[in-house]
């Protein structure tokens, strides 16, 4: 996987809980997942319009945030 980036697509309902989330375990649900990701990757988020936002992680800060240690 290397230096690869990664995009995390984020979608919000009109309440403003994150309702999808791309990359996310399983085990998470949409809003656990967006929680990790402003917790451990708020630098590389970007808010979009339409109830959406993304961040962008390499591909190895990806899988150590999708296993928990971060």
């Amino acid at each position: 996987m290397g230096n690869s980036e990664i995009m995390i697509h984020v979608r919000f309902s009109p309440g403003g809980t994150a309702c999808e989330v791309s990359a996310r375990p399983a085990t998470l649900s949409a809003q656990d997942w967006f929680n990790r990701l402003s917790k451990e990757a708020a630098n590389v988020y970007r808010a979009l319009s339409g109830g959406r936002g993304l961040f962008q992680v390499s591909a190895v800060q990806l899988q150590s945030l999708q296993t928990g240690m971060s």
